[in-house]
């Protein structure tokens, strides 16, 4: 991601003459910045260009399939929502959202017909080569609205359904690749009495990591209510750190597997969230639980061992022994952002683990 991101130019023909005038987009950093309040202190300005990385795949989050009851029943229906993520010293993130049947926030005769709806989707899922938008895509965004919604501006169509209010996707480079994840514990958002930080300057607490790709260490579960599905608002389980903290996971439509037992320790990566202004309050969208470790046969016959680069503080170590005392060793050097490593030891049964680096 170059710093190439941060402005454009464009050509102006006036009067026969061929006039170069600079325009600079938005930063996440400048459409999220708030006051000592918690309000936003974003100074207006429609349209505006704004870039970033996807982070989730919208499916991940919301189920975008059309409802035809909904207006009958005066529920939302479908939904969209896309976070993506500043680079290059544009620190912060940002959602792109919007629904079938605004009617039912209130907005008289704001919603979609199917057909409407599909082409919607169609225009704001893929690319001009007709390709779907997938996290790790750079894209960049033309916005002619925005709305601050408990803590955050989201770029929506503030709900009507007016073409003047769409938002358009470009893309800029497919499949860049995923920002890494930024270690946190709950120490970073919270205090021991369960009050998360508040920082207007967003250089510390929960605003310095809104709407970014984070990991999560040091965690366990407290209950498991919202694993595996449901709406959007049941979608929550909680967890705690060594010290007592709680802080709540926005699980995600994917299939995750089985949870965890509530006596294990783990990391999770996902995006941080702000859900409430007043208190401020914050949650992490689950995209991985982990670390987890993936075996497979490697190209020369050895044991490939697969684990995220979000893990990048981790050692790879094994053992040959675990019915007697285990002595484990590194199976190798494991370098900066390493997602397969190949051991291609001969003992006929070699177990592995991943060890945080001291």
């Amino acid at each position: 991601m170059n710093q190439r991101w941060m402005a454009m130019a464009s050509l102006v023909v006036a009067g026969g003459c061929a006039v170069v005038s600079a325009q600079t987009p938005v930063t996440h950093a400048e459409l999220q910045a708030v006051t000592e309040t918690g309000q936003s202190a974003w100074a207006e300005t429609f349209p505006f260009t704004i870039r970033g990385v996807i982070l989730n795949d919208p499916e991940e989050m919301l189920d975008a399939t059309y409802d035809p009851q909904a207006v009958a029943s005066n529920q939302i229906g479908a939904q969209y929502q896309v976070f993506f993520q500043g680079g290059d010293g544009d620190r912060g993130g940002t959602a792109l959202w919007m629904a079938q049947n605004y009617q039912a926030r209130g907005h008289l005769e704001q919603y979609y017909a199917e057909a409407e709806w599909a082409s919607e989707m169609q225009r704001i899922r893929q690319d001009a080569a007709g390709r779907l938008f997938r996290k790790g895509d750079v894209i960049e965004v033309t916005a002619r609205r925005a709305l601050f919604y408990n803590g955050k501006i989201n770029i929506n169509e503030a709900h009507r359904i007016d073409p003047a209010n769409n938002f358009d996707i470009e893309l800029v480079q497919a499949n860049a690749g995923l920002p890494r994840a930024e270690p946190i514990t709950l120490a970073d958002v919270m205090d021991t009495e369960g009050n998360f930080y508040f920082d207007p300057t967003r250089q510390s607490g929960g605003e310095h990591w809104q709407g970014m790709r984070v990991r999560l260490d040091g965690v366990r579960l407290v209950d498991t209510n919202g694993w595996g599905g449901g709406s959007w608002e049941q979608r929550f389980c909680t967890v705690e750190d060594a010290e007592g903290r709680t802080f709540p996971l926005r699980m995600p439509r994917t299939d995750l597997g089985e949870p965890p037992a509530t006596s294990t320790w783990f990391s999770v990566v996902g995006i941080l969230n702000q859900e409430r202004l007043t208190p401020p309050s914050y949650e992490l969208f689950v995209q991985e639980i982990g670390p987890v470790l993936h075996l497979v046969r490697g190209a020369s016959g050895g044991v490939a061992v697969l684990f995220t680069a979000d893990y990048e503080d981790l050692v790879l170590e094994a053992t040959d022994d675990l019915e007697g005392p285990a002595e484990w060793s590194p199976v190798d050097i494991t370098p900066v952002r390493v997602i397969l490593m190949e051991d291609t030891g001969d003992a006929p049964r070699r177990t592995y683990r991943l060890r945080k680096v001291d």
